[in-house]
């Protein structure tokens, strides 16, 4: 929930497109469903809980699919993804069937991502490449180049791109597998978490890990389709990925202003450590 506010917030404060401020509402939508299921294990809740799972995926798949294309098709598009949803909806409600919802989710999330996935190589790959490709290191720099140089920052963007795809599929599978795991040997994690009691025992639960891990994973991917949709419209001078650290932070899109305005306060901060020279260029 902390990170759907948090992804709202940025979303409005750097004018990110409306549809990612919508993805981030039902991300945010999400986590309250899953905290009012487990808080009440009402069947309505359970439902808000695992359909707005398929609403916040349709909304993602609108954005990738829509980009530079007709207004019929962009209409046609969310009339389709809406009667979809609504069709998922009142077939589970009907069925009750868990597998049927991860069946439906995994193929729209998974159609949303291979098609990301084919936008940044086949399509903004070779635009970047070809604006910067003539361009010479010894003109005038923006200070993003500047960031990235020795290496292009078209080659740089794409680099970044990868590691955020990488690190969503690792923590959504690091998900996946732990609730896989709970699941066969609930036992004797039951056991276990009694045998170790609290608080530590809160770490053997693999639903927990579930929603922690799954929750990171659709959040690097939002960031992801965020930083691909101001690249496709040639934004990104304006904006930059702000990744301090790729193990210990979270990915954000901010302006470039506001990156230059963190470096700045980083070597101020710097400073007044005593940090210099080669430990500057570590760090």
């Amino acid at each position: 929930m902390a990170l759907g506010v948090q992804g709202v917030r940025t979303c409005l404060k750097y004018k990110h497109d409306t549809v990612f401020v919508i993805a981030y509402l039902g991300y945010l939508l999400v986590g309250c469903g899953s905290f009012a299921f487990h808080a009440t294990l009402s069947y309505p809740m359970q439902l808000v809980d695992e359909l707005s799972m398929i609403y916040t995926t349709s909304i993602l798949c609108y954005a990738i699919f829509t980009h530079d294309r007709s207004r019929l098709f962009s209409i046609l598009l969310g009339i389709g993804l809406v009667v979809l949803s609504i069709s998922i909806t009142a077939y589970y409600h009907y069925i009750q069937d868990p597998s049927f919802h991860q069946n439906t989710f995994s193929i729209l999330f998974l159609a949303t991502v291979f098609r990301s996935l084919y936008t940044m190589k086949a399509i903004l790959r070779p635009t970047l490449s070809n604006t910067y490709a003539n361009k010479s290191r010894r003109t005038s720099l923006s200070d993003k180049e500047a960031l990235y140089c020795p290496v292009r920052i078209d080659q740089a963007i794409i680099r970044e791109m990868r590691w955020i795809v990488a690190m969503g599929f690792i923590t959504c599978a690091a998900g996946i597998a732990a609730w896989t795991l709970d699941n066969l040997r609930c036992g004797d994690f039951v056991k276990w978490r009694h045998r170790v009691g609290l608080p530590w025992g809160i770490l053997l639960e693999g639903h927990g890990w579930w929603h922690l891990m799954t929750g990171l994973g659709v959040n690097y991917f939002i960031t992801w389709g965020i930083w691909l949709r101001h690249c496709l419209n040639g934004m990104q001078e304006q904006y930059i990925l702000h990744w301090p650290h790729k193990l210990f932070s979270l990915p954000v899109v901010v302006p470039s202003t506001e990156h230059a305005r963190y470096l700045k306060l980083q070597h101020v901060k710097n400073d007044a450590l005593g940090v210099t020279g080669l430990e500057k260029k570590q760090l």
